[in-house]
């Protein structure tokens, strides 16, 4: 009775939730609801477990940033695909379309996509476009997904194996190394980076890009209680499989 006359209630609520009451519930918990359905997620982000939504973040943030590395390597590699249009619509059809973009490599693995980026003679003109590919397979398969959207049976950080996520830890890691390190026949690198080229030039920002791709992995890997690899490269060193 006294918070009916205060006026802290709608009228009917405190008469037993009966009547109006009833409704002014019903409302306040549509409000509720409407109001998350209508941020990012909506419902699903309420339902989903926190793991799964870190999981999935951190997945979308890795194809970003590789899609950004690789869009960087292409402008500062252009003799593997002068053409800018080209460029992007290679890209995209390995980000984004998910369509396969043309290379003998389009349905390997993508261990045996990276190790052909770096070989002597891939077979292939554009290097770049394969280790997009490649990097592109490693993630889908370090997750044991099928692409940014592909969240329909990820019920929770438990279906992903931490021993895929190491390996797939390492095999950045490589690629990263051999980023610096590889080089053609006439001692140029096949890829011009953030590494010191003969004129001096040096540009971190591929650097800080991979850097966060393997944080976030790092930190997946912690969060399935596993251990991120401390390796060492050398010119023999193989890239892993990541099925298992």
């Amino acid at each position: 009775m006294v918070m009916k006359k205060t006026g802290f209630l709608p009228p009917g609520l405190g008469k037993g939730f009966t009547g109006r009451g009833r409704f002014w519930i019903v409302f306040c918990c549509f409000l509720v609801i409407l109001s998350a359905c209508g941020t990012r997620g909506g419902m699903k982000g309420i339902l989903t477990p926190a793991d799964v939504l870190l999981i999935h973040h951190h997945m979308r943030r890795n194809y970003a940033c590789l899609q950004d590395f690789c869009s960087r390597l292409y402008r500062k590699n252009p003799k593997y695909e002068p053409d800018v249009a080209a460029r992007q619509a290679k890209l995209r059809a390995v980000f984004l379309e998910r369509t396969d973009p043309g290379t003998p490599y389009d349905h390997q693995p993508s261990h045996e996509i990276l190790t052909a980026a770096f070989a002597p003679d891939p077979g292939y003109s554009d290097r770049v476009l394969l280790l997009a590919l490649g990097l592109r397979k490693s993630i889908d398969e370090g997750y044991g997904r099928n692409g940014p959207q592909d969240d329909s049976t990820l019920l929770t950080s438990l279906q992903v194996s931490p021993r895929r996520l190491e390996r797939l830890y390492s095999n950045l890691k490589q690629v990263n190394w051999r980023l610096k390190v590889y080089r053609d026949s006439q001692g140029r690198l096949l890829f011009l980076t953030n590494a010191c080229a003969p004129d001096g030039h040096l540009n971190m920002g591929y650097e800080v890009l991979m850097t966060r791709v393997l944080t976030r992995i790092e930190d997946d890997i912690y969060l399935r209680g596993g251990t991120p690899p401390n390796v060492v490269f050398r010119m023999s060193t193989m890239f892993l499989s990541l099925f298992m």
